[in-house]
């Protein structure tokens, strides 16, 4: 366990790259931290080190996917990922959100929709594994108590059998792995896809169903709608949907596991909570933030 703080790994990455950290300020802080760096148009990623192979991965893909037109966040050209302090740091080109809503559902279907008609890249991805993270957070945890452990990785194991026997009509190929509207970005008035350090070869429902998993957090009928529109396929005619939607409810708790490790009062309570719906088998509750 690193001593440093991401802020300060953060700092050190602009001495290393030569640009000013003058006026840096946290942007968003959960499974990683990033930073506004406005002297240079840019966002500072700062992740765990154990995501290092993931994230050299996300800047060759999305150099990649920027030359055959997909609209991403790219990366600036610069020597990166760097080692420092334990973490590992990127540097990407910021996109100042406007006042009023994020890009709808719509966009990520459109986004998606391109990306899964692309050639599988010239770059070594893994194959995609539900729970792969997960799993090892639930079997370290200090914070879940030895009840909670043996529930969800007993409610993974079932779920992980489940998908196994899956029929996947939209067959295998490049995914997002992570694909979801909050990993989306106005630029203008187009929308960019966020954050590939999840990106696999694997089944294309598996991008589909995370917008549907959104139900927890307020998503609507309207919302979905658009977005199956958008991508050209109803993922809702499918028994498999709940499947997935199940997955990526445990798979959601990982983040607050590991914050809740560091003693953070604010991720133990929601997981607290998560995990109680979870376990009650109430599979509409909000889980949304306020």
């Amino acid at each position: 366990m690193t001593s440093h703080t991401p802020q300060g790994a953060a700092q050190r990455a602009c001495t290393v790259w030569g640009l000013s950290a003058r006026g840096i300020s946290p942007l968003r802080s959960h499974a990683t931290s990033v930073y506004l760096l406005p002297h240079a148009d840019a966002v500072i990623r700062v992740s765990r080190v154990e995501q290092r192979a993931a994230i050299q991965r996300a800047i060759d893909l999305t150099r990649w996917l920027t030359g055959h037109g997909l609209e991403v966040t790219e990366p600036l050209d610069v020597s990166q990922p760097l080692d420092i302090h334990g973490y590992v740091i990127t540097l990407w080109r910021h996109y100042p959100q406007p006042e009023g809503p994020p890009p709808g559902p719509e966009h990520l279907g459109r986004l998606l929709s391109q990306l899964h008609r692309l050639p599988k890249p010239p770059i070594a991805l893994p194959a995609y594994h539900p729970h792969l993270a997960l799993r090892p957070a639930v079997e370290s945890s200090t914070a879940l108590a030895p009840s909670d452990r043996e529930w969800l990785l007993g409610r993974s194991d079932e779920l992980l059998d489940a998908y196994a026997h899956l029929d996947l009509p939209l067959g295998h190929g490049l995914i997002h792995g992570d694909a979801y509207p909050g990993n989306t970005l106005w630029d203008g008035s187009a929308a960019r896809l966020s954050d590939w350090d999840e990106a696999a070869i694997g089944p294309r429902e598996a991008d589909l169903a995370n917008t549907f998993q959104g139900v927890r957090f307020g998503r609507t009928t309207t919302q979905l709608r658009a977005f199956s529109d958008a991508y050209g396929y109803d993922i809702t005619d499918w028994p498999g949907l709940s499947v997935l939607t199940e997955l990526r409810d445990l798979h959601t708790l990982g983040s607050f596991i590991r914050r809740a490790d560091r003693g953070d009062f604010e991720a133990a309570t929601q997981l607290a909570f998560r995990l109680d719906t979870l376990k009650r088998g109430d599979r509409t509750k909000s889980w949304a933030i306020h």
